[in-house]
Formats: C-alpha cells, sequence, structure tokens
C-alpha cells in the first residue's frame, strides 16, 4: 500500500491547493496507517476493513492523542481511501459509519483592549528593528491576518496612501482588506526607518515587506519569537500566539457592533460557522455590559 501513498499526496496538492503544512500532516498521518496496517500482514489495500481503522484510531487514542488530532487522523485516512477508490484500486470504502471523535469546542483567548494596546506599545520604536516589529502588531491586529499571511506580504501587496492591502491565503485565494491609518503609519516609518535602508545595505530580497536583520525574508519562526518578547514586556498572562490577535481582532469589531458576514470576509472563513465562534466572548461581553448599565441588569432585590 505504501507505493500509493506519494501519488495520493502529489494528487492533493495538485487538486486540493492544500497549504504545505497540511499536507505534511496528510503524508504523516497516511504513512502511519499504511504502517500500521502493513505490520498486521495486510499488504494489499482491499483487505483494509473498518474494523481495522477503529483498531488504528484506538491506538493513538491509547497515545492520548487529542480528539482534534484523531480527527484529523481520520479524514486523511478517509482521503487517502477516497483516491484509492478513485484510481480504482479499491471498490468499497472500508471508513464508512466510522465517526470522528467528538471535539471539545473552546472559545479562542481574546485579548482585552488593554492588553492589545500594551502590546502594540512594546516595541521601542526609536530603533530600526522596533519600527518594524511595531508594523508587524498593528498590521496583525489591525487587519486580522494570520502570521503565513503576513510574512508572505510583499511591498507592492500594500497601498499605504489608499489604506488597503492585497493578501492571499496558502489556499490561493485572494482578498483585499481595508488598514487603519495607525496600522498605515507604523508600516510607512518602518519602511523608510529599516527596510529600505537594509535593502539598500544587504540586496538581498527587495520584493519582501517584513525582513529579518540579514535582509532576508522574515519566518513564521521569526515572528513568534518577536510576539513572544513583547507579550512578556506587557505582561501578559497566559499563552499568546499569533492567532491570538486575529481572534482579538474579530472579536473587538463584533463587540463594537460589525456585521457577521464582514468580520467573515475580512477573516477570509468559507463558512459563517468558524466565524461566529466569536460571538461566544461577544454575547459574554454584552452582558457584562447589560448588568453593570441597565438600572435592572442586577438583581437589586435586597435594597431598602
Amino acid at each position: 500500500m505504501m507505493q500509493y501513498v506519494q501519488p495520493f499526496i502529489r494528487y492533493i496538492r495538485e487538486e486540493k491547493g492544500l497549504s504545505s503544512n497540511t499536507l505534511e500532516s496528510y503524508t504523516r498521518d497516511v504513512r502511519q496507517f499504511v504502517e500500521f496496517v502493513e505490520e498486521r500482514g495486510l499488504n494489499s489495500a482491499d483487505q483494509v476493513k473498518r474494523t481495522h481503522i477503529q483498531m488504528y484510531l484506538n491506538l493513538k487514542k491509547q497515545e492520548r492523542m487529542a480528539p482534534a488530532t484523531l480527527a484529523r487522523k481520520l479524514v486523511s485516512v478517509r482521503s487517502f481511501i477516497h483516491y484509492l477508490i478513485r484510481e480504482s484500486v479499491i471498490r468499497q470504502d472500508p471508513s464508512l459509519g466510522l465517526d470522528a471523535p467528538r471535539l471539545e469546542k473552546k472559545p479562542p483567548r481574546v485579548l482585552s483592549i488593554g492588553e492589545v494596546n500594551r502590546l502594540l506599545e512594546a516595541p521601542d520604536v526609536s530603533a530600526p528593528q522596533g519600527l518594524r516589529d511595531k508594523a508587524m502588531l498593528e498590521l496583525l491586529y489591525g487587519t486580522g491576518l494570520k502570521v503565513s499571511e503576513l510574512i508572505s506580504l510583499n511591498v507592492d501587496d500594500v497601498n499605504l496612501d489608499m489604506h488597503f492591502l492585497r493578501c492571499t491565503s496558502s489556499a490561493g485565494k485572494e482578498r483585499v482588506l481595508p488598514i487603519n491609518g495607525i496600522s498605515a503609519g507604523a508600516v510607512k516609518e518602518y519602511i523608510t526607518g529599516m527596510r529600505d535602508p537594509l535593502v539598500r545595505e544587504t540586496s538581498s530580497d527587495d520584493r519582501a515587506l517584513f525582513l529579518n536583520l540579514t535582509g532576508s525574508r522574515l519566518t513564521r519562526q521569526g515572528f513568534w519569537k518577536v510576539l513572544k518578547k513583547y507579550a512578556a514586556d506587557a505582561e501578559i498572562e497566559g499563552e499568546i500566539t499569533p492567532h491570538t490577535l486575529r481572534h482579538s481582532f474579530a472579536a473587538h469589531l463584533l463587540e463594537n457592533g460589525a456585521d457577521l458576514r464582514s468580520v467573515q470576509e475580512m477573516l477570509g472563513h468559507a463558512d459563517m460557522a468558524t466565524t461566529q465562534m466569536y460571538t461566544t466572548s461577544t454575547k459574554r461581553t454584552m452582558k457584562d455590559v447589560y448588568e453593570e448599565h441597565h438600572p435592572r441588569g442586577r438583581d437589586h432585590s435586597n435594597t431598602d
């Protein structure tokens, strides 16, 4: 069965337009599954039954894998099986009837306005690197970009005079987003204060918007280090990731009256249900506001 793995990965890369990270996950998941069944003497794809897939998932569950990881592995295996059916390697789908593990839906962490302000003020803008870091943080929170989209931006993707940018998702979908004046100003100061001099000195990547100190395009790992540093400087407790700023962007828009459809478009979500997860924290905030400000928002039964 292992001989079908690479053709399968090539197929989903060309047909599905998946990101490199997703392709790596599919490759790893499918290889693990094929190794599992081959270790049990099943060398032909048509020998695989539903019980074998269930045994594989049970084994992974015993390894204390998270429900989300188990669900992803089942999706990977199903995709592989559907490919084998498409190629007429097998006729029937042994994964039929298998239920994905139930996922515990936790509301995303959202920073308070105060925490966001402390984070955005943390970079030292008197230094060239601080100008870059300030611009990245402002742009990430100001547009709701993913970190992969942020570091993929080129200079000509950003129109600072008209206050908009063009970004492309990992799936190849392009969207145009507005930039607020503060974010645009921070990016402009970074370009003149660090980026342009660095490009002239190093003759490195003259297209990338955000560069590291060697003049190369900043990486995901590089941005993670930047964010971790400023989160500590801003004394933000708990885990914070680049996606935390994206979550905060969406939640704060909704708190201030933005409609769900517009937020969905700005985030690039294909499904409205994905955007709706931000309404949980928004509703909680609205309840707090109601209880604090409405005359009957609190229980006044004990007052004289």
